[in-house]
């Protein structure tokens, strides 16, 4: 939420009257800075309004900006019908962004007419209150009424800091997370599945020198995509047999310079506010940003979005290399959450160290389902590990544990999540919904926009000619000059800027230090197992969806006999002389180890019911009827050992360790879901494999 503050109707009214006598004329510098005015007392300095400066309207600007965004939205594959939000922060990029969409909606052929509430159809702003501040509920109503004004429904989600509000040196990078983790709740919640962002070019620019003074390569330097698909880390959000679809994040003013937006906003007579820690330099993008505004000429500004153009292409380059190795070199075992790279397929000689790389990282974080980039010394080992052929080692990196798979003479790679790792023992429990069973139907239209979104997008995804910096031994701005995408002195200018950050970015690392060393914390592990309860979810290691229930009704052909389990509260029928569910009513998960493949081989020849001591004989003749009985149960429970074990031994023994188990309170195996194997007749077991991201990392566009 900006922290400017937009003033109420009684302040208004008292500026419009002061920017009347003004007779504002519009601004010829390139760079108009919003007109602040000198506010009532009763209002805090450190806020101020920007008015529009011009009311009325030029229509041959504003149909050129309007016809510009339509093609951007046609590009991403989104039609006026389409449901989307909008994130709306009240600056003059929101706004300019609301009142482009408001047009794109409701003008032309395919225009949406309006609800019996007068908002246009489909189209909904969130606004974000963090809740950092006193003041930000009520500017952000304030907002709210702006927005709505153009007919756009509105809505405010509050933040909620559960673990308290963040520190000063993380609170840029926290707030980030936190109001994409609320866009994604507020667009599930109305079933919407596309989100426009209104990031802009020198958005872009800032974000290349910053990543630049942190010495990413071209991939990184390629900046914000076009279009992205966002995945919920919340489980909550979709239910077993569900897709964790996400939503598509669109990002159409990319090509749209922030002095483009701020006539926008002026010709349109939009209102906006600014936010005032955006002049505090404290925070690196402030700093870049100001430094870019001293550099404003013309070459310099093009040359600067020339170069992002140029990485924008090779990442495009990359990703289209790296989808079609996946499609070729790579099986995935989904229902056991594991990868095998097939290395002759792959041929690692004839790739390019930017495409392994990135091929390998995509592999790594869908098998280990942590997004996080793989850089510096472990991706050069990695790609070292990849290219040596025939593989004869194993190698552990990113949460994954890569070794030669069985019977391949190390011509395949196998990979498979490190049990080393305490981040992937996590589970979390999946608790019941509110007010029944959570609607959640959406249009299934994503598919149908991102297919679009890819058609046009392919088109435009260049060959190896094309293309530049795929040869990582220069840096990029070195080659842009070398290629003459940049001047001399726009070289010069964006290494000045680079050092200049660098020196910022190391005085802030030694604060850091400096901070943890006076302040230890202590690390927690996670617990390596959970109690489920029956009929209850449970989300193991971020991709298994595991609940388990216990079956009112078994037929005697599977060899079981009534017996009477006090499972807590009340007695349920327990069909089985074997079942070790215990008085507690629960289970635990927890991964598969080698006591479990022992306690199979066990079973599969000479199976013990120890609990069977523990049943009541009444009569000579219902001692004939177990023995009956026991004997079919000892039959099947051997041949379902015996069957989970030829299972198991088509499973590579790296791979078995992360299968889940479910085991008693005693830790005595129940069940082992992924291959079928349940220790009573009468246990009800689920076990899905679901990754929240999926193999790729989903689409993603930079055109």
């Amino acid at each position: 939420m900006a922290r400017g503050l937009i003033l109420t109707t009684q302040a208004r009214a008292t500026t419009t009257s002061f920017t009347t006598r003004l007779s504002v004329s519009k601004p010829k510098c390139k760079n108009p800075l919003p007109y602040r005015l000198h506010l009532p007392s009763r209002v805090s300095s450190t806020r101020f309004f920007c008015c529009k400066c011009s009311v009325s309207q030029d229509p041959i600007v504003i149909t050129e900006y309007k016809q510009s965004f339509s093609q951007r939205m046609a590009m991403a594959g989104l039609k006026p019908h389409h449901r989307i939000a909008i994130g709306v922060s009240g600056g003059p990029d929101s706004m300019a962004l609301c009142f482009l969409t408001a047009g794109w909606k409701t003008d032309g052929a395919n225009a949406v007419g309006k609800s019996d509430d007068g908002f246009i159809n489909g189209i909904l702003g969130v606004i974000v209150d963090h809740g950092l501040r006193e003041e930000s509920n009520e500017e952000a109503h304030i907002v709210s009424s702006r927005v709505t004004e153009m007919g756009i429904r509105c809505e405010i989600a509050k933040c909620s800091w559960l673990d308290g509000k963040p520190k000063q040196g993380h609170l840029l990078e926290e707030a980030r997370e936190k109001r994409y983790e609320v866009f994604q709740n507020v667009c599930t919640k109305h079933q919407i599945e596309v989100l426009l962002i209104a990031h802009h070019a020198d958005d872009q620019a800032e974000l290349f020198i910053l990543r630049l003074s942190r010495n990413s390569g071209v991939l990184g330097l390629a900046g914000m995509a076009f279009t992205s698909q966002m995945f919920s880390k919340s489980t909550h959000l979709y239910r077993e047999g569900s897709k964790n679809k996400g939503i598509l994040i669109v990002r159409p003013l990319l090509h749209f310079s922030k002095e483009i937006l701020y006539k926008i906003c002026q010709e349109s007579g939009q209102d906006w506010v600014e936010d005032p820690t955006n002049q505090n330099t404290v925070y690196a993008r402030n700093r870049i940003r100001m430094s870019l505004g001293n550099l404003s000429s013309y070459t310099f500004q093009s040359e600067l979005q020339g170069v992002i153009s140029a990485c924008r292409r090779t990442r495009a380059y990359v990703d289209q290399i790296c989808n079609n190795l996946i499609n070729q070199a790579v099986t995935i075992i989904d229902q056991h959450g594991y990868a095998i790279i097939d290395l002759e397929i792959l041929n690692p000689s004839k790739v390019t160290d930017i495409c392994l790389s990135k091929f390998v990282a995509l592999i790594l974080q869908y098998v280990s389902q942590r997004n996080r980039p793989i850089r510096g010394s472990t991706s050069k080992l990695l790609l070292h590990y990849i290219r040596t052929v025939p593989c004869k080692t194993s190698f552990t990196a990113a949460g994954c544990y890569l070794c030669p798979a069985p019977r391949s003479r190390g011509t395949k790679i196998l990979v498979c999540c490190s049990v080393d790792c305490p981040l992937n023992s996590k589970m979390e429990l999946i608790y019941p919904f509110l007010n029944g069973e959570q609607k959640h139907y959406f249009r299934n239209e994503l598919e149908q926009i991102i297919a679009d979104g890819k058609s046009y997008s392919n088109h435009f995804v260049p060959d190896a000619s094309d293309v530049h910096f795929l040869d990582a031994s220069e840096s990029v701005i070195s080659e842009a000059k070398t290629l003459n995408i940049i001047s001399e002195s726009t070289y010069r200018d964006i290494l000045l800027l680079k050092r200049e950050e660098i020196k910022h970015f190391k005085h802030k690392v030694e604060d850091k230090v400096d901070y943890k060393s006076k302040n230890k914390v202590e690390s927690i592990i996670a617990s390596p197992s959970e109690l489920l309860q029956p009929g209850k979810a449970c989300y193991f290691m971020n991709r298994f969806w595991i609940t388990w229930k216990l079956s009112n009704h078994v037929s005697v052909g599977e060899g079981t006999e009534n017996c009477v389990a006090d499972l807590g509260g009340e007695s349920q029928e327990c069909h089985s002389c074997s079942c070790r569910i215990g008085h507690d009513k629960v289970a635990e998960v927890r991964r598969m180890s080698e006591s479990d493949w022992l306690y199979l081989a066990k079973l599969s020849k000479c199976p013990s019911l120890d609990n069977l001591q523990q049943q009541k004989v009444l009569s000579s003749s219902t001692m004939e009827q177990i023995s009956e009985k026991r004997s079919l149960h000892l039959e099947n429970l051997e041949l379902s050992a015996q069957k989970a074990l030829e299972v198991l031994k088509s499973i590579p023994v790296a791979a078995r360790r992360s299968l889940p188990v479910l085991v008693n309170h005693q830790g005595l195996l129940l069940s082992i879901p992924s291959i079928g194997f349940k220790h009573c007749p009468c246990l009800m077991v689920s076990c899905e494999f679901k990754p929240i991201v999926p193999l790729g990392g989903g689409h993603s566009s930079f055109m």
